[in-house]
């Protein structure tokens, strides 16, 4: 259904989701420029009206509900046989995926997420409506850490006819309750026991019933007793495994009566995490029996054996009395010996095992501060057992204990005291570096960004790696970094070419122009005007010393060379080959009326020589001379 538009405003963009009953899109609202969740009812059901009905309540039911962890809906509607939802977009995954992704929560974490999600059912207990299918593929997370719950696509109005029909029993087997196994009432109390199984999984990593088949979970649900989640996770402290424990009783009348009454133990645990603040609320489990009346003749009866005999003689009456006073003295005595003398040695003993070390009074000491690996010992030997509490802390170093349970000075005897917490840093809280290497750094930003990890690029030559694709990070990737680092992404800008200077050929010959080029491992391009040859070089491109690659070509232009103009009077034309003690071979006379002069061993580059002809053969007088 991509692309489509519904109500003439909502652009299906991308599926984001689906469920038994709805598809879920990602859209566009048109209207209002912004994103939108839209949930279809799936064309299987659109002729179900029972389906369809059903979808129609969450509608009603949701749109009574305004609170910051229930996700919000917008609109609703149908065009031609689509039903559908428009509801906020949330951008985050949900707390089932983030449990596939990360495994089990630290219980800090995990108190603070089901807090908010008992506050959302709370409100909508307080709304007469019950949820039904509270579980973690309902539970949204933001990129804030926000906790959305969503799809109330079987949520009810609470009446007193609330039902679940045998046989059509609706949820999700592994965390409803043990009355929607059995087909029974469903009441506020049915959402609190899936919110414990969520939260069970949330610290221990996995759902206390699993079987081969729904029906094989559903009992367990009805017929077995979890296994505690402190026996999974030893570390977690007892307060929070009582909450649990509580929410997931089997009998209604045993778990929270109330939304309100577990977020205030949730809100107690995260100071008070030993527990001890838990109420249990106890139910007789006598049922109920039939009793026969009582009649006159049962009391006659009873009448009759304590009434003292009549037919006895008044004397033998008193002897038996005295009797069983006697009897009763000695008795008395005897129990009183007894007790004098296990007082006396209960004293006795005392005295002796006073001040002895497996009895001794001792004060707890100040572990705040110290390095957990390097205590340890001490805590076994003053015979302390204790929970470890690990937990990010971005003021203290990794495995330094910043808090206790119980207050430096307490007094305790050996062997006595059971219940200190350690709360222990795992430094701040840090991210692994994700592994981008040789992938196109656009697609590294991406996926850093993802995971909201900072970074910078710095770009370099490779050979190896071709321009745009990661070399490599620093930090390298999966080390653990803390939130505020930032990481730098090296991108190949492929290989360095490195560049050559063009050389000044302006004033040479073609033939060494050629070979000034091929020295600067470059190539003669074109040589103008065409069919010019044996010429001097007056023009050149690329410019003389301008930095090209090699093997780039240079084009030239030649001058030829009988097209030269001669020197004038006052100034002779420079030669690329004059040297001193030169010859005169290229150089040109210019006397009036003088002879050429054929001497050597006289520089005469660059210099006027009146009255001379030009030396060597190839010299010209003017043509004035004589």
């Amino acid at each position: 259904m991509e692309g489509q538009i519904l109500g003439n405003r909502y652009l299906l963009l991308e599926k984001i989701g689906g469920g038994g009953m709805a598809v879920v899109y990602k859209a566009k609202c048109t209207l209002l420029n912004r994103f939108v969740a839209v949930k279809v009812l799936r064309t299987e059901f659109t002729n179900d009206d029972e389906f369809v009905k059903r979808f129609k309540i969450e509608a009603q039911a949701v749109a009574s509900l305004s609170h910051p962890n229930v996700v919000s809906i917008y609109d609703v509607g149908h065009q031609d046989d689509i039903h559908y939802i428009v509801m906020e977009y949330v951008d985050g995954m949900t707390l089932k995926d983030y449990l596939n992704k990360h495994g089990a929560l630290n219980w800090n974490d995990a108190v603070k997420i089901t807090i908010q999600i008992c506050s959302a059912i709370e409100h909508a207990h307080k709304n007469n409506i019950v949820h039904r299918d509270i579980k973690p593929h309902n539970i949204l997370l933001t990129k804030e850490g926000i906790a959305k719950v969503t799809d109330f696509g079987i949520a009810r109005a609470v009446t007193s006819s609330t039902i679940t029909m045998v046989g059509s029993t609706i949820g999700s087997v592994h965390y409803f309750s043990p009355e929607q196994a059995r087909g029974g009432f469903i009441d506020e109390k049915s959402d609190l026991y899936s919110l414990g199984i969520a939260l069970y999984e949330m610290v221990t990593g996995k759902v206390p019933f699993d079987g081969d088949s729904p029906v094989a979970v559903a009992l367990k649900h009805i017929q077995e007793t979890p296994l505690e989640p402190h026996k999974l996770v030893p570390s977690l402290p007892y307060g929070v495994n009582e909450i649990i424990m509580k929410a997931i009783q089997k009998e209604q009348n045993v778990r929270y009566q109330s939304a309100t009454e577990m977020l205030s133990d949730l809100n107690t645990v995260l100071v008070q995490p030993q527990g001890g603040f838990i109420g249990h609320n106890s139910v007789s489990s006598q049922s109920t029996i039939r009793m026969r009346t009582v009649n006159s003749d049962d009391i006659d009866s009873t009448v009759r054996v304590s009434t003292k005999p009549t037919n006895v003689s008044n004397k033998k009456y008193e002897s038996e009395k005295q009797k069983k006073k006697n009897n009763t003295t000695y008795w008395l005595a005897g129990i009183a010996s007894v007790l004098v003398i296990g007082l006396l040695l209960f004293i006795t003993i005392s005295l002796l095992t006073k001040g002895t070390p497996d009895n001794k009074v001792n004060t707890m000491p100040d572990y705040r501060n110290k390095r957990f690996e390097e205590i340890k010992d001490d805590l076994v030997k003053r015979g302390i057992n204790y929970t470890e509490n690990w937990q990010d802390n971005d003021a203290v170093e990794k495995g330094i204990i910043f808090n206790q349970s119980v207050e430096p000075g307490a007094e305790y005897r050996n062997g006595s005291f059971t219940n200190l917490e350690l709360s222990i840093s795992n430094g701040p809280k840090s991210k692994k570096v994700p592994d981008v290497i040789n992938k196109d750094y656009r697609d590294a930003q991406s996926q850093l960004e993802s995971q909201d990890i900072k970074y910078k690029i710095e770009e370099e030559f490779n050979e190896s790696v071709k321009a745009d694709y990661v070399i490599r990070t620093e930090p390298k990737a999966n080390e653990e970094i803390k939130d505020d680092t930032v990481v730098t992404i090296f991108v190949s800008k492929g290989v360095e070419v490195k560049l050559v200077k063009v050389p000044n050929l302006v004033g040479k010959t073609e033939s060494v122009a050629l070979k000034l080029l091929k020295d600067a491992k470059l190539s003669l391009g074109s040589v103008l005007p065409a069919g010019t040859t044996n010429g001097i070089v007056n023009r050149q491109a690329p410019e003389a010393y301008s930095e090209v690659a090699p093997g780039e070509t240079v084009t030239i232009w030649l001058t030829p060379q009988e097209q030269q103009a001669p020197p004038s009077s006052s100034q002779s034309q420079p030669s690329d080959t004059q040297t001193s003690g030169n010859t005169g071979g290229d150089t040109k006379g210019n006397g009036k009326g003088g002879k050429g002069n054929t001497s050597g061993g006289q520089d005469t580059s660059g210099t006027q020589q009146p009255d001379n002809g030009s030396g060597d053969g190839d010299n010209k007088t003017n043509p004035d001379g004589k």
